[in-house]
């Protein structure tokens, strides 16, 4: 067993080259990860641990995450298709449809949900529709700050409970669940903050708008070049309806996706006279390419392909080559006894993930490790109370993905206060969605609502029960 001391050096030097990579440097997380899994490695044969044992505890970590490897590369090219057939263009263009100058803020956090449920990317949803939002907005003389938040609710709402999201793919695979799965026990708990965030925006619009014309000129736009590119038909919806419905009949996350891609492409060979075979399996590798010359529209379709995913299926492989070595080596556990002398009860476990995932928000300020590090943390210490792993992959979600925003230094901070052009001060406040949902899991985990037992009961319903 390694001292309390050199397990905190491995973890210290993870901590600060990340940190100085991401904002020193602005690289991405992959080779600071990396330098971590060195790093590690050698405090392993410190420790007395043979290189074999070492390599072998990396490919265990990374065979853990096999499952999410496969649906990580599914959704690639899931994506991909679906661009190709038109059914991401369908779901953003009736989107658009239901923006309403009178229920302003509301209809932003609608369109931009749903913008981020069918391309699974808060930065993109923010990037394009969030720009186009703010612009109205200035037409209707709202307030930016309460525009802003209401972009972001929206945006991160559909980049948690996508199954299309990098994040929402990232979190179970570092919990050891599938993401239907974790998609499915994050629904209620933030169904009732999506609707606390609705309400919310409801009242603030009505206090805010007095009437008025809008310049919907940008909106227009959008919705003429979708329509222009595609032809557009509400039966364009049925895929994702069809993968929703494989979910509720709780068939297995792999053959689930796999028959939302085979109904996607036959309907975009039906509907789409640009759309063949050769460029769905284009498109399925490589992604959609599309040269409008309208940012917004180029910025939101250029996406998808398996070669697209390849940045976080590598995260995620290099990830679990460092939990891999971490846990093996028992470097995680000594760290993890140490604080789980205030973690007695699950919801107290609950509490602890989602202070480390904010923890790790400041000090890597990644959004990705975020969720890596906690996850590999704390999986063993769920597994020993007996708790669904969605538990965990939850808990990870609902601090490591959304309350990167409300940091500064943290690379969606950053990004955000560079498109949107407010800072955290100016829209913080107003993100309703972001900093209400870390707060509502752990009360929410003292209910029994985010926690289950291994068989996946929530213990609410156990409580009930007795």
């Amino acid at each position: 067993m390694p001292k309390l001391w050199q397990s905190l050096i491995t973890m210290g030097i993870l901590i600060v080259v990340m940190a100085v990579a991401i904002l020193v440097f602005g690289v991405d997380p992959h080779i600071p990860m990396f330098v971590g899994v060195v790093v590690a490695a050698i405090m392993s044969l410190i420790l007395g641990y043979s290189w074999k044992e070492v390599e072998q505890a990396m490919l265990d970590g990374i065979t853990r995450a096999l499952q999410s490897i496969i649906i990580l590369v599914l959704i690639g090219i899931l994506i991909g298709v679906w661009l190709d057939a038109g059914v991401v263009p369908a779901m953003i263009y009736y989107g658009l449809k239901i923006l309403n100058p009178a229920i302003f803020f509301v209809a932003v956090v609608l369109i931009c949900s749903i913008t981020s449920l069918a391309t699974g990317t808060s930065w993109g949803t923010m990037g394009t529709m969030g720009v186009a939002m703010m612009g109205i907005a200035v037409g209707l003389g709202m307030d930016p700050g309460m525009t802003a938040g209401a972009i972001l609710t929206g945006a991160y709402f559909g980049d948690k409970m996508s199954p299309l999201s990098d994040t929402t793919n990232l979190a179970p695979a570092m919990a050891g669940t599938d993401v239907i799965t974790h998609v499915k026990f994050m629904l209620l708990p933030t169904g009732i903050v999506y609707i606390i965030s609705l309400i919310f925006f409801a009242i603030l619009g009505f206090l805010q708008y007095h009437g008025g014309s809008a310049d919907m000129s940008k909106v227009n736009e959008l919705s003429d070049a979708m329509s222009g590119m595609f032809h557009l038909n509400p039966l364009l919806l049925l895929p994702p309806l069809i993968v929703i419905v494989a979910v509720a009949l709780k068939m297995p996350a792999i053959p689930g996706i796999t028959l939302g891609i085979f109904a996607g492409a036959v309907l975009g060979l039906i509907f789409q006279d640009h759309c063949t075979l050769g460029s769905l399996f284009s498109c399925g590798m490589n992604g959609y390419v599309c040269e409008t010359g309208i940012y917004e529209i180029d910025e939101l379709l250029n996406s998808g392909g398996l070669m697209n995913m390849m940045f976080s299926i590598s995260l995620t492989i290099i990830a679990m080559m460092f939990g891999g070595i971490m846990e093996y080596t028992h470097q995680l556990e000594v760290i993890v006894n140490k604080l789980k002398s205030f973690a007695k009860t699950p919801a107290s476990l609950v509490t602890l993930t989602e202070a480390t995932c904010l923890l790790s928000n400041a000090t890597m300020p990644e959004q990705y490790i975020s969720i890596v590090i906690p996850g590999r943390m704390y999986a063993e210490e769920y597994r020993k109370m007996d708790l669904y792993p969605a538990s965990l992959s939850n808990a990870l979600e609902s601090a490591g993905t959304v309350t990167s925003a409300l940091i500064p230094w943290n690379t969606c901070g950053v990004f955000i206060a560079s498109t949107l052009g407010l800072s955290v001060a100016q829209y913080g406040g107003w993100a309703i969605f972001n900093w209400l949902m870390p707060i509502a899991t752990i009360v929410m985990a003292y209910m029994g609502i985010t926690v289950a037992d291994k068989n996946g009961v929530r213990l609410i319903r156990k409580k009930k029960r007795s």
